[in-house]
Formats: structure tokens, sequence, C-alpha cells
């Protein structure tokens, strides 16, 4: 992320036209690395949300609303105590571009004396950090502590005086000319990138590429003329970074993510750099939280989806066992009729004639500790355990398979998310299994658990009709039980995990294209949507039922017709 020291400094001139006599009235802290400040200033309500997140830390004002704990953590409280009902006097970065804010406080304390107080904002990777400050400039407390002891070169901790961090580069305003410029980058002898990332305070990577592309000057070979373009026009931006000439241009970097930098163009309006950030960090978390929930699920099903696989190779391990239990009986049986000639138990084998094959002769292992007329027992009861494993087995195997196939629709499921919501509703879906009972934790207080189909049905029109596609197993439930008529048509994939798709309120005319389309929907949200020429059965919703117990997701229908679609969600 291009979250520089010349971002924080035009993000800081942007919140001194608007925060300036603004009133502290709320203050929050949604996590561990975020306070949110509900400021009234101007007769409007702004919320400035300050992150120190080691990836994703800013500070801008910001529209979008997050969940709070119920139980406001230390910092928040020691906040609402020293600064609630405060006015921001100031608002300013250090004058080298370092990615430090400084917000000056004034108000009344508790015996009702006007006192000054600093609010600081260190944005530095995973040094960030928010630290409230005295009038005298000692350290009130902090969201983070540091101190000597743990590889920091300065204690952050409450009483002690504040510090504002060393930095070993130079402050690009101290450059006279691109004379200047021009020989220490000649000194340096490396590529203009890494030059100003790595000598100047505030300049990011992706900032200096940005600018080298638009004034088409050569990273590696360039002209003394070029770096007076170049210094020119970095001057042009540093001093106009409180004007409206100054904004955030976004582009796609060379991995192929958005990101943004500061850019000289003229801006339509005074926070749209504060805005634009807000906007992007807010997709960026939504992004990355989406990802990191749908793999740590993803992560969970699989390990039962292995634990379930394992238990059906057992089942069909004693399956493939109680194959062999007629064999057991029939040594048994042959033993048993020729006890009257068998004696001594002298050898490990036997040869009797087996009388079911024309008196084949058939090699029977014998147990040399024990008589012939034990063994026999041993074969018989040998046969009567597997003749009644056989009933559990094929049960268990019957039931495993259900389960394997009700874990594979939720893998599906989960690969078709979009949505924080939709991955939440399998979350919930998960929470109500038993099949997944070990390893989620579930809400135990009732009054906040979610209701089952939190999310909506895709919807679509097609040919004038209503369509309605599940987006998991609980809301196809609810949307095949609850929502659809029993004249509604229904449409699945034939033995293929998918969504229902429901066609609401057909009439007699209904034609054999607008079916085919619906068909090409089930198709499209199933596990075939990669494939051609799928099987999609249909029916009426009064012939598909859901029997007791099933799965989520899980029905039988009757009197259905197939039809062969290409998967498509273009309905013209």
């Amino acid at each position: 992320m291009a979250f520089d020291g010349i971002v924080t400094k035009a993000v800081s001139y942007e919140l001194q036209t608007v925060l300036i006599d603004g009133k502290i009235n709320k203050i929050f802290e949604p996590n561990k690395n975020e306070i949110i400040l509900g400021i009234y200033a101007g007769g409007k309500n702004y919320a400035l949300n300050i992150c120190i997140d080691s990836n994703l830390y800013r500070i801008h004002l910001t529209t979008n609303s997050k969940a709070n704990p119920l139980n406001a953590p230390n910092f928040c409280m020691l906040l609402r105590k020293h600064i609630n009902g405060y006015k921001i006097k100031e608002i300013y970065s250090t004058p080298d571009l370092e990615r430090i804010i400084t917000i000056k406080l004034e108000g009344y304390n508790e015996l009702n004396d006007l006192t000054i107080k600093y609010l600081i904002v260190e944005l530095m990777g995973k040094h960030s950090n928010i630290i409230l400050l005295n009038d005298k400039f000692f350290i009130i407390d902090s969201l983070r502590h540091l101190d000597v002891t743990s590889n920091s070169y300065r204690d952050i901790l409450p009483a002690h005086e504040y510090i504002y961090p060393t930095n070993s580069k130079t402050n690009f305003y101290e450059i006279t000319s691109s004379e200047n410029l021009y020989n220490l980058i000649l000194e340096a002898n490396t590529s203009l990138s890494k030059f100003f990332t790595n000598k100047f305070t505030g300049f990011s990577n992706p900032f200096i590429k940005n600018v080298l592309k638009k004034l088409n000057i050569n990273n590696q070979n360039f002209s003394k003329e070029d770096i007076d373009i170049l210094f020119n026009y970095l001057c042009n931006i540093l001093n106009n970074l409180d004007t409206n000439n100054i904004t955030t241009v976004s582009y796609t970097n060379e991995k192929g993510k958005k990101d943004y930098v500061i850019d000289y163009v003229q801006k339509e309006d005074n926070l749209e750099i504060n805005f634009f950030i807000d906007d992007f960090y807010y997709q960026k978390e939504n992004s990355d939280n989406f990802s990191a929930y749908r793999n740590n699920l993803l992560k969970l099903i699989s390990h039962v989806l292995k634990k379930y696989s394992y238990r059906l190779e057992n089942i069909n391990s004693k399956l493939k066992e109680c194959a062999n239990k007629d064999l057991y009986k029939l040594y048994g049986e042959l033993i048993t009729a020729n006890l009257y000639k068998l004696k001594e138990v002298t050898s490990d084998k036997i040869t009797l004639e087996n009388y079911y094959e024309n008196f084949q002769p058939i090699e029977i292992p014998i147990d040399t500790t024990t008589t012939y007329s034990n063994n026999a027992k041993r074969y018989f009861k040998k046969y009567n355990k597997l003749k009644n494993a056989l009933e559990v087995v094929t049960l268990q195997k019957k039931e495993t398979e259900i389960e394997l196939q009700y874990i594979e629709s939720i893998i599906y499921e989960l690969d078709s998310a979009k949505t924080l919501e939709e991955v939440d509703d399998i979350y919930n879906e998960l929470s109500d299994s038993v099949i997944f009972k070990d390893y989620i934790q579930t809400n135990k207080n009732k009054n906040n658990k979610k209701a089952n189909t939190s999310s909506s049905p895709r919807e679509f029109t097609v040919d004038g009709y209503t369509v309605l596609v599940g987006k998991n197993n609980k809301q196809n439930d609810y949307l095949t039980t609850k929502i659809a008529d029993k004249n509604d048509i229904w449409f699945h994939t034939k033995d293929i995990h998918g969504s229902h798709v429901i066609l609401r309120n057909p009439n007699s005319n209904v034609t054999i294209e607008t079916l085919e389309k619906c068909a090409k929907l089930a198709a499209y949200y199933s596990k075939a949507r990669l494939s051609t020429n799928v099987p999609v059965d249909y029916c009426q919703v009064k012939f598909v039922r859901k029997p007791n117990g099933s799965k989520p997701g899980m029905v039988i229908y009757t009197n259905n017709k197939t039809l062969y679609a290409n998967p498509s969600v273009e309905m013209s």
C-alpha cells in the first residue's frame, strides 16, 4: 500500500479544512488496531478512523460503520476519560514527511481547568501506534506499549517523556536545487526509484514509479534534463499538498492488485483524498476478511472431509472382510460334518471334500492349539459376527456417504460465496450441524444467534418471470419449502451439487425456451459450471419433499423431467 509520508501530509491538510474547532463526542475501539473518533464540526458529524494495523495503517475520515465490542477496551475507556468533549485545535504532520500526525486538543479536565493534550498517530508499519500526551509531552498512555528491553530505541510507556522517532533519511525539503539532487543521484549510483525510497523520508516506491512513468523518465538511464523536470514536478506536488491541485490516483500494481498514489491532478472535492482512501481500505479489508474467513472455514471443512473419507475407507475394508462370511460358514459346516473321522490336530491345514461343489477338495486353515470341534465353533462364531457386522457396516456406509455428499456441498457453497454475508450464512449452517460440533464454537446466547437466512437469494427475471436461486443449503431449504408455491417449478442439476432454482408463478403457457433458460441458471450455479450439456431435473414444487432428519439442502422428488443445458446467466 502507498500510504506514505506524502499521503499522510495530504490527508492532514484535508482534515484541517473541516475538523479544526470540532468537538470529540464519541470514541470507539472496534478492534485492537483501530480507534474511531466521532467529531462534531461545522454543523456536521464526522468519523475519524485511525488504524495502526501493520499492513493497513492509515488515518482518514470514514463513512463506513464498524461493529463495536459490547465492553469498551481499556485504551478506549482511557481516551473517553481524557479527551471526550475536547476540541481539536491543530492537526499537523511532521515537516520531514514522516508518517506522524499530531492532533492538538483543548478542553476542561475534571477540575474544570482548561488543559491541552496531544494525540500522536504514528503510521510506521509494525511500529505504528496511537499515543496520548499531556501538555508537557509526557505519555498518558498508548494503544501499544514499547520499551527499550523489547528492541525499541525509545520507551512508549505511561509517565515517560514522548520522543519523536528518529530517522537517518534525508528531508526532501532540504534539497535546494535540481543540480544538488542530480549530484546526490550520481553519487548513489543506483536506479531512481531505489534512490528516492532509500534516501528520502516519505517517498514510497509506487509514488516515485508513478511519477517517472508520467514524466516518461527512464528509471535507469536518465539525463540532467530529466532530473530538472523530475525535481520541479516533485516540488510542485510537495508545495501544493494543501491545495485542490493534488489528489489520489489509483492504478494496478505489478501483482495485478489495486493501489494508489498522490499525484498532481485537480480534485473535485475538498475531502477527495480522505474518502478515496476510506473506500479503498474498506474494500481492501472486506476482501482480506472475506478471503481469511473463507479459507479458515475451508480448512476446517477439509479436515472433516478427510476424517469422513478415512472412515469410509475403513468401512469398505470391513465390507470386504464381510464378503468372506459364507466361506467361514462353509468351513464350520465341513469340519462338523467330518468330525467323526477327524482325530488329533497335527497340521495347520486339512483338506476336506466340499459337498456343495461336487465333492471337490477344499483346504481349510486350522488352529493347532485346539480341537477340530472348537475350530468349527470359531468359524461359526466368525460367520455370525460378520453377518451382524454386515448389516451395521452397510448402514454406516450409507450414512457416511450422505455425510460426505453434504460436506462436499458445503465446499461447493464456499467456492461460490462472494461476500462476507454469504460466508457467514455457511458458518451458521456449520454451527447447527452435528458433523462440525467439535470444530465450531457456537454462540450460547440465543438472543445473539443470527437468523438462518441473513442474505437474500439471487433473483433473476426470465421472460417476465421471477426466478430465485439459493446461495447455500439452508437457503435452498428455505427457498423450496417456505417461499415457493406448490405450483412453482423447481430445478436442480441431476446428481450434481448445486443451488435450488425456483421459477415463480408459471402459467400453463410457460414455454420450453423459458424452462431451458432456468435450466441454464441451475447448471451455472452448480458444481458443473465449467461443463457442457449438463443434465437438469425439474418438476413442480409440490413433488419435492424434504425427508425428516435429512441434511440441509437435501430433498427427494418425483414426476420430474430432465433438460440438458449449457451453464449460463445470460437470459437474453
